[in-house]
């Protein structure tokens, strides 16, 4: 079964072909312009890294285009080193990493990804609203029966004992 490519796989293949081609062709003219210097030569290393990427973009562009597609994962990795790529210079792969990786994040292209590497996509988890706390019961009086009087005992005064009266040092015995 063939699904047909969403506009967002186009557009990444499209950009990460240019890129690699732009890489390509930066990282052989940095690394011709190094080799001029002594100095530059212990620089070639960092100036054949672009290159280095710019085949990886050429070949992952080149299966994202294919046809019958190739089962191909998103490769945010190579995203992520076209971002790195403004430290040597190269905006363009930046711009083009940055794109890739928020059209990774859309939902079509994880969809046409999903299908294509025969992988089911999960089933959104439908929002379940919360349920309002119920009220509390209403406290409800016992029904009034007849009051019935019953007889209470008179309450008995407590008895204080009686102080004599204190002596009166004064007075003769």
């Amino acid at each position: 079964m063939q699904t047909q490519k969403p506009t967002l796989i186009n557009v990444i293949a499209w950009t990460t072909l240019a890129s690699g081609i732009v890489n390509l062709i930066w990282g052989l003219a940095a690394s011709g312009t190094v080799l001029a210097t002594i100095i530059g030569i212990i620089c070639t290393p960092i100036t054949i890294l672009p290159t280095i990427l710019g085949i990886f973009e050429i070949i992952y562009a080149a299966k994202l285009l294919s046809n019958p597609p190739q089962a191909v994962q998103p490769s945010q990795n190579i995203a992520i080193f076209e971002i790195a790529c403004v430290l040597a210079g190269n905006v363009f792969a930046m711009v083009v990493g940055i794109l890739s990786l928020v059209f990774y994040n859309d939902q079509i292209v994880k969809d046409y990804f999903a299908s294509l590497n025969g992988t089911v996509p999960p089933a959104p988890v439908p929002v379940i609203p919360p349920v309002p706390p119920t009220p509390p019961a209403p406290i409800v009086d016992p029904v009034p029966g007849p009051i019935l009087e019953q007889e209470v005992p008179p309450a008995e005064e407590p008895t204080i004992p009686e102080l004599e009266p204190p002596e009166d040092p004064k007075q003769p015995d």
